[in-house]
């Protein structure tokens, strides 16, 4: 006997439960991967080194850019940090042309930001920019640049990077649907820095930043208290996040300079690829044809479970399987005697729901959170976005089920990464009633409905937080993190560049001394100097 479109999407939203022990199976592993990535490099999660080693007080002040390349956009902003955890933000966004995406060269697609970052000089700091020309041409030093007339910019770049210093990084992989190979192994910031020295703009890249970084960063300056933010989250078209961590756990070697003196280092753990070996994550067979046709199968495997990138094309799977099986009458005209005007239900030819990633994530929120009875408002989309016409109430039933189910799934595996960094910082344990703070970004965090409501449910199982721990775990959206942020670690970076400059002038000033003193003649001496 053929089952039912309710009894076929049962079947399919069960592969999609993932329960209690899975969460706690997961906080178990990611806590192993995490501890590997300390020790050793070229594991799962990369756990890299920022550099970075202090977080905001909400005191920082100063005018400040910042850019951030984290996926389809472009973001150019200058950030004026007033000094009372408030800022004043400017910025352009400009869509990164797709065949610059996948560019024989990185020349092509570093030119074209350093090209929107003169653009925006111009418009919103020609003044600025009009007197550096004039000086530049008038200057006597070969370069042109005097310092205190440059930009300090941070430089968000939301893919895995093997940094060496605060403004250094070589790039280790390309996400997100970006593929230029010339540009893996080389160093991101010099990369820019060229183009922007070539259109002779008073700008230098003064910072590498990670999203999550800044994120963590931005949280950390707008909302100060007791104790400094843990983590830097990201829930968007990607996923990853960042955290501080003690110094005595970073066990593998760390080139370069930093300070030591807080005891702490940010670092970017890169969860997108957590447990690429699938030791614990679910798979499903639509997992498994989401990752096989993807640019870069077997890899991000966390990511390609959470992130809305690839959260809309898993329910698309999913709906085509119901839709392909011949014994259902899913979305087709067999259906049409439960619409409401008896009208015919089908899938026009040109639907994303046959296309690869035609199906965009939020869909599946509008899905989520509409309550009407009826479905209406899910019913409206799926034909303005989908060419689904006259869809009945049971079969938006159907796509609404699907689509919590693998949200939740979504917003489940983020508990297991966000709680095992809260267990592996020991603040829960360390302190007995100060808050544990997170600052988190994207769209899946900030308006998938109910996505932080199904985190803390999944926190209040974790064997290590339980309810009383959840309760003291705040998720805070911290806005504009990827521009605030960056512009933070910029000016971290030029008060590094400052404290090295004076103790180079101490050195020297010192040495000097050291030979004119050694150089004072006693009687009957040479007053030769060597």
């Amino acid at each position: 006997m053929a089952k039912s479109l309710v009894e076929e999407t049962k079947r399919i939203t069960a592969q999609f439960e993932y329960t209690d022990d899975d969460v706690n199976r997961g906080v178990l592993e990611f806590l192993r991967q995490m501890n590997e990535g300390l020790q050793n490099d070229g594991t799962s999660l990369s756990q890299i080194p920022t550099y970075v080693t202090g977080v905001p007080n909400g005191t920082e002040k100063g005018l400040y850019m910042a850019v951030d390349l984290g996926g389809t956009n472009f973001r150019v902003c200058s950030v004026h940090l007033n000094g009372d955890s408030t800022f004043d933000l400017t910025y352009n966004k400009v869509a990164i042309p797709k065949e610059l995406m996948v560019a024989k060269t990185s020349k092509e697609l570093f030119g074209f930001l350093a090209k929107q970052i003169e653009l925006f000089l111009k418009e919103h700091h020609e003044e600025h920019f009009e007197a550096h020309q004039r000086r530049r041409k008038s200057s006597k030093a070969p370069e042109g640049y005097e310092t205190e007339n440059l930009f300090q910019l941070g430089f968000t770049f939301s893919f895995p990077v093997q940094q060496f210093g605060i403004n250094k990084g070589s790039l280790i992989r390309w996400t997100k649907g970006f593929d230029i190979p010339d540009a893996i192994g080389k160093d991101v910031c010099a990369l820019l820095q060229e183009e922007i020295d070539l259109l002779h703009l008073p700008v230098k890249v003064a910072a590498l930043v990670n999203d999550t970084v800044g994120t963590l960063m931005a949280r950390s300056y707008a909302a100060p208290g007791k104790t400094s933010t843990l983590i830097g989250a990201i829930f968007g078209t990607g996923t990853n996040g960042a955290y501080v961590e003690k110094i005595t756990n970073l066990q593998k070697s760390v080139d370069g300079d930093y300070n030591k003196s807080t005891g702490e280092m940010v670092i970017n753990t890169e969860w997108g690829s957590f447990d690429n070996q699938l030791n614990v994550l679910p798979s499903t067979p639509y997992d498994k044809k989401l990752d096989q046709d993807s640019v870069n199968p077997g890899i991000q495997i966390f990511e390609k479970r959470v992130s809305g990138m690839f959260l809309g094309e898993i329910a698309r799977l999913a709906i085509l399987d119901l839709y392909e099986k011949p014994t259902l009458s899913l979305f087709k005209d067999a259906n049409s005697n439960n619409n409401d005007g008896k009208a015919t239900s089908r899938v026009g030819e040109g639907s994303g729901l046959f296309q690869q990633w035609g199906l965009d994530s939020s869909l599946m929120s509008i899905a989520v959170g509409d309550t009407t009875p009826d479905l209406s408002s899910l019913r409206k989309e799926l034909e303005s976005e989908l060419q689904i016409r006259s869809a009945s109430v049971e079969e938006a039933q159907a796509f609404k089920d699907i689509a919590y189910a693998i949200g939740r799934r979504a917003a489940r595996l983020s508990a297991v990464a966000l709680g095992s960094i809260v267990i592996q910082s020991g603040r829960l344990t360390e302190t007995k009633d100060e808050s544990v703070d997170i600052g988190a970004d994207g769209s899946l965090v900030e308006y998938y409905p109910s996505f932080r409501d199904m985190i803390y449910e999944a926190f209040k199982i974790i064997k290590d937080i339980g309810a009383e721990g959840a309760d003291r775990i705040k998720i805070g959206i911290a806005k504009d993190g990827s521009g605030v942020g960056a512009a933070l670690i910029a000016l971290v970076a030029a008060n590094m560049e400052e404290e090295e400059t004076k103790d180079t002038l101490a050195a020297l000033k010192n040495a000097t001394a050291q030979k004119l003193a050694g150089a004072i003649p006693s009687v009957g001496a040479s007053t030769t100097l060597a």
